[in-house]
């Protein structure tokens, strides 16, 4: 009875997400593991935040932001509140077995190895980017711009999750389409310090030393370095698809989304 309890919860309110046009992520995740990306739907910020914007750091109304944020523990029925993140583009992992109760953690990526505990981080351009392993007991999120992409956020993700890398599945959420990741030559040359096989990641833009960057490859690249080989989602373009996502790189002052993944018992 317990069991078809928890199963009729989920349904409901991954319908409620569903409603709203939030993403459920399609991937083999066992039962238990629940993740779910926002998009702009379903809030109530104003103009140039419309309408869920979730990150307190942008500019809009705190109040507002706070019932946003309060918006999606209500539908989708969260165990506990998320574990907000200062994120500052960096490799910093924060465990949720660890964490103190002053101020959000200054880091871009959280595991979460207890039931209940919710793994959150906000994006607007880079790359969200979900982890479970196969038998449901731990899970993360990561923050991947490019800067923490290419020095190891994901890298630091996975050996905080402490798993053989066959046990991972891996989810890419959202994030600027190759079509539009426009960079400069220092950030091709950073990735292919690191391997030279990211110049496949990158072809030539239209101004002298300027690059259209993939950063779903880029991803995939370097979680296939760490023997990960399940990985699924990717290519949804934040910049081309104004009705659904925030993007930075498109409007500059815009508001934020989530990426949330958590455990419940069976």
């Amino acid at each position: 009875m317990e069991n078809n309890t928890a199963q009729s919860d989920v349904y409901h309110w991954q319908a409620a997400a569903e409603r709203l046009g939030w993403i459920i992520p399609d991937w083999p995740a066992p039962a238990g593991v629940n993740a779910v990306c926002t998009t702009r739907h379903g809030g109530e910020s104003q103009p140039p935040f419309d309408s869920l914007n979730l990150g307190d750091h942008v500019g809009d109304n705190a109040l507002t932001v706070a019932a946003n944020r309060q918006r999606i523990e209500d539908v989708l029925h969260l165990p506990t509140e998320p574990l907000w993140l200062e994120q500052v583009h960096g490799t910093v992992v924060s465990n949720m077995d660890a964490v103190g109760v002053d101020g959000y953690p200054q880091a871009d990526a959280s595991v979460a190895l207890q039931p209940n505990q919710v793994s959150i981080i906000m994006t607007a351009d880079c790359l969200p980017v979900l982890f479970c392993d196969r038998a449901g007991t731990r899970v993360a999120s990561a923050h991947a711009g490019w800067r923490g992409l290419c020095e190891g956020v994901l890298e630091n993700t996975l050996k905080q999750l402490e798993c053989a890398a066959d046990d991972i599945l891996v989810w890419l959420g959202p994030a600027i389409g190759a079509e539009q990741f426009e960079v400069g030559d220092e950030v091709r040359t950073a990735f292919m310090k690191h391997d030279i096989r990211a110049d496949a990641a990158f072809i030539p833009g239209e101004q002298p030393e300027k690059w259209l960057a993939d950063i779903y490859l880029l991803a995939k690249q370097r979680l296939q370095q760490q023997g990960i080989e399940h990985i699924y989602g990717g290519g949804l373009c934040t910049v081309s698809d104004s009705e659904r996502f925030f993007s930075y790189r498109r409007d500059g002052q815009t508001g934020r989304m989530a990426s949330l993944i958590w455990l419940t018992t069976n």
